[in-house]
Protein backbone atom coordinates (compact mmCIF):
# COMPACT_ATOMS: atom_id res chain seq x y z
CA UNK A 1 0.00 0.00 0.00
CA UNK A 2 2.95 2.33 0.43
CA UNK A 3 3.03 2.66 -3.33
CA UNK A 4 -0.05 4.44 -3.78
CA UNK A 5 0.99 7.45 -2.23
CA UNK A 6 3.38 8.07 -4.92
CA UNK A 7 0.68 8.10 -7.76
CA UNK A 8 -2.10 9.39 -5.39
CA UNK A 9 -1.48 12.65 -6.98
CA UNK A 10 -1.67 11.41 -10.50
CA UNK A 11 -4.98 8.83 -9.92
CA UNK A 12 -6.67 12.16 -8.56
CA UNK A 13 -6.04 14.41 -11.40
CA UNK A 14 -6.55 11.94 -14.08
CA UNK A 15 -10.24 11.11 -12.37
CA UNK A 16 -10.52 14.94 -12.16
CA UNK A 17 -9.17 15.36 -16.11
CA UNK A 18 -11.95 13.00 -16.99
CA UNK A 19 -14.99 14.99 -15.16
CA UNK A 20 -13.82 18.24 -16.14
CA UNK A 21 -13.65 17.14 -20.06
CA UNK A 22 -17.39 15.66 -19.91
CA UNK A 23 -19.33 17.71 -18.18
CA UNK A 24 -22.04 18.61 -19.91
CA UNK A 25 -21.31 21.48 -22.74
CA UNK A 26 -24.16 24.17 -21.13
CA UNK A 27 -22.64 24.34 -18.27
CA UNK A 28 -18.63 25.19 -19.70
CA UNK A 29 -18.65 29.18 -19.17
CA UNK A 30 -17.88 30.90 -22.53
CA UNK A 31 -17.71 34.72 -23.75
CA UNK A 32 -15.70 35.99 -26.49
CA UNK A 33 -12.33 36.96 -25.06
CA UNK A 34 -12.43 33.04 -23.75
CA UNK A 35 -13.15 31.80 -27.78
CA UNK A 36 -10.93 35.01 -29.05
CA UNK A 37 -8.11 33.33 -27.27
CA UNK A 38 -8.68 29.89 -27.67
CA UNK A 39 -9.06 29.28 -23.51
CA UNK A 40 -10.07 25.50 -24.27
CA UNK A 41 -6.77 24.85 -25.76
CA UNK A 42 -5.12 26.43 -23.01
CA UNK A 43 -6.90 24.47 -20.81
CA UNK A 44 -6.30 20.86 -22.67
CA UNK A 45 -2.40 21.85 -22.55
CA UNK A 46 -2.63 22.86 -18.67
CA UNK A 47 -4.54 19.59 -18.03
CA UNK A 48 -2.72 16.79 -19.86
CA UNK A 49 1.00 18.56 -18.92
CA UNK A 50 -0.43 18.18 -15.33
CA UNK A 51 -0.91 14.56 -16.21
CA UNK A 52 2.34 13.88 -17.27
CA UNK A 53 3.84 15.78 -14.58
CA UNK A 54 2.19 13.91 -11.96
CA UNK A 55 2.88 10.65 -13.31
CA UNK A 56 6.45 11.66 -13.80
CA UNK A 57 6.77 12.66 -10.37
CA UNK A 58 5.54 9.64 -8.89
CA UNK A 59 7.59 6.85 -11.01
CA UNK A 60 10.52 9.30 -10.34
CA UNK A 61 9.76 9.53 -6.15
CA UNK A 62 8.92 5.96 -6.19
CA UNK A 63 11.91 4.42 -8.42
CA UNK A 64 14.58 7.42 -8.04
CA UNK A 65 15.20 7.15 -11.59
CA UNK A 66 13.53 7.76 -14.88
CA UNK A 67 14.47 6.84 -18.06
CA UNK A 68 13.43 8.14 -21.41
CA UNK A 69 11.43 5.54 -22.16
CA UNK A 70 9.16 5.84 -19.50
CA UNK A 71 8.92 9.05 -20.10
CA UNK A 72 8.23 8.75 -23.93
CA UNK A 73 5.40 6.02 -22.70
CA UNK A 74 3.77 8.42 -20.37
CA UNK A 75 3.32 11.30 -22.58
CA UNK A 76 2.10 8.99 -25.28
CA UNK A 77 -0.37 7.27 -22.76
CA UNK A 78 -1.28 10.68 -21.83
CA UNK A 79 -2.14 11.52 -25.48
CA UNK A 80 -3.84 8.35 -26.35
CA UNK A 81 -5.65 9.28 -22.72
CA UNK A 82 -6.96 12.68 -24.75
CA UNK A 83 -7.92 10.92 -27.58
CA UNK A 84 -10.26 8.69 -25.60
CA UNK A 85 -11.70 11.05 -24.28
CA UNK A 86 -12.16 12.91 -27.42
CA UNK A 87 -14.40 9.83 -28.29
CA UNK A 88 -15.90 10.13 -25.09
CA UNK A 89 -16.96 13.36 -25.78
CA UNK A 90 -18.37 12.48 -29.06
CA UNK A 91 -20.13 9.47 -27.88
CA UNK A 92 -21.21 9.99 -24.37
CA UNK A 93 -21.05 13.51 -23.18
CA UNK A 94 -23.52 15.31 -23.66
CA UNK A 95 -23.37 18.42 -25.82
CA UNK A 96 -19.52 17.72 -26.46
CA UNK A 97 -17.99 17.14 -29.82
CA UNK A 98 -15.00 15.20 -31.38
CA UNK A 99 -12.18 18.43 -31.59
CA UNK A 100 -8.65 16.98 -32.93
CA UNK A 101 -7.24 20.50 -32.25
CA UNK A 102 -8.19 19.18 -28.65
CA UNK A 103 -5.82 16.13 -28.83
CA UNK A 104 -3.14 18.23 -30.12
CA UNK A 105 -3.45 20.76 -27.45
CA UNK A 106 -3.51 17.47 -25.23
CA UNK A 107 0.00 16.29 -27.11
CA UNK A 108 1.64 19.54 -26.77
CA UNK A 109 1.07 20.08 -23.22
CA UNK A 110 2.00 15.90 -22.56
CA UNK A 111 5.44 17.31 -24.04
CA UNK A 112 5.53 20.46 -21.72
CA UNK A 113 4.94 18.31 -18.72
CA UNK A 114 7.90 16.28 -19.34
CA UNK A 115 9.65 19.08 -20.11
CA UNK A 116 8.23 20.64 -16.32
CA UNK A 117 9.37 17.58 -14.69
CA UNK A 118 12.89 17.48 -16.41
CA UNK A 119 13.25 21.07 -15.09
CA UNK A 120 11.68 20.10 -11.35
CA UNK A 121 14.16 16.90 -11.39
CA UNK A 122 17.42 18.90 -12.36
CA UNK A 123 16.77 21.88 -10.11
CA UNK A 124 14.93 20.40 -7.16
CA UNK A 125 15.20 16.75 -7.15
CA UNK A 126 18.89 15.63 -6.64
Amino acid sequence: MKIIRYYLPATIWILMVLYVCTIPGEKIPSSPFFEKIHMDKIVHFGLFGGTVFLLCLGVYLQKRELSKFTLTIIALSASFYGLAIEYIQKYVAIHRSFDMSDVAADTVGAIAGIIAFNLVRKWWLK
